[in-house]
């Protein structure tokens, strides 16, 4: 049915990486006030629009560039199979990119400039993933913007609007936090372009993965998720929550057993530890919350 097909366009199962940054800035900021939770709502969802249009508008260009072929070993792409053309799916881009136009401009009403500078880079770069003479992905700078937009982007941005009218800084503590979320929000589109790398590099496709190669792809997946681990312990100690430590404790744990089976692993099994990462970052997001309401 033509409404599946634009459900696993949308790629449901990657849609907690948006979810979870807008529930950890709003966390941070029911430390210091009340929860405006219309503005929370509307940060969820801006955040999954910007998502799906950035879901949308690779699956498009990346279908039109030749990067999905029968050869790849993720989900099947619906541009790439026939399934929707092209210019379908790029105008379905331009209208959830809009809808998140939107929503940013009205959370900008409270938020101000700094949210509106967030969204409009924000839109830009969902398109520029994979689209433009400098395609993120495509030049190995698409960790970088997963850590930007899902970590400091999504959970500052969100913190932020709630607490606007009445802080001129956000703690120390809360950019800890937004980078430890999006450490492991790298760690996810890394394992998925280990596991793309072979079929990538004969399109052009230069990502990280491809840039380091197997073993250099897998060591610095392991970096990310000792990053995340050492930035909640840094949140721990700025805000002194022992909650807090072990968050930082927990994602040091799972996230070396997660390093360790990819290392181990090659090829479509990748997929696994590709929902096992969603995983960590889901259950880190919710210890952190819990934490923080402690």
């Amino acid at each position: 049915m033509a409404w599946a097909v634009w459900l696993g366009a949308t790629r449901p199962k990657t849609l907690a990486a948006g979810a979870v940054p807008v529930a950890v800035g709003v966390a941070c900021a029911a430390t210091v006030g009340p929860v405006h939770w219309g503005l929370a709502v509307g940060c969820l969802v801006g955040a999954l629009l910007i998502q799906v249009g950035c879901n949308f508008a690779n699956d498009a260009f990346d279908g039109m560039k030749g990067a999905d072929t029968a050869a790849r070993l993720g989900p099947r792409r619906a541009v790439a199979s026939g399934l929707i053309s092209a210019r379908a799916m790029l105008l379905a881009t331009a209208v959830v990119l809009a809808l998140a136009l939107g929503v940013g401009l009205w959370l900008a009403t409270a938020g101000g400039w700094p949210i509106l500078v967030l969204g409009l880079v924000s839109l830009v770069c969902a398109v520029a993933y994979t689209a433009g003479p400098w395609p993120l992905a495509y030049i190995g700078l698409g960790e970088l913007f997963v850590f930007l937009f899902f970590g400091w982007f999504a959970v500052l941005g969100t913190a932020w609007v709630q607490v606007a009218g009445s802080s001129a800084a956000l703690p120390r503590a809360w950019w800890f936090l937004a980078s430890a979320v999006g450490f492991q929000a790298a760690c996810l589109i890394l394992v998925n372009n280990l596991r793309d790398a072979a079929t990538d590099a004969p399109v052009g496709k230069r990502t990280l993965a491809v840039r380091l190669g197997p073993v250099g792809g897998r060591a610095f997946h392991g970096v990310l998720h000792l990053c995340a681990a050492s930035s909640l312990g840094l949140a721990a100690v700025e805000a002194r929550s022992w909650p807090l430590a072990g968050a930082a404790l927990l994602a040091l744990v799972l996230g070396g057993l997660l390093s360790l089976g990819v290392w181990r692993t090659t090829g479509a099994p990748l997929n696994a530890f590709l929902a096992r990462t969603a995983g960590l970052e889901i259950l880190t997001g919710v210890v952190i919350v819990l934490s923080l309401a402690i």
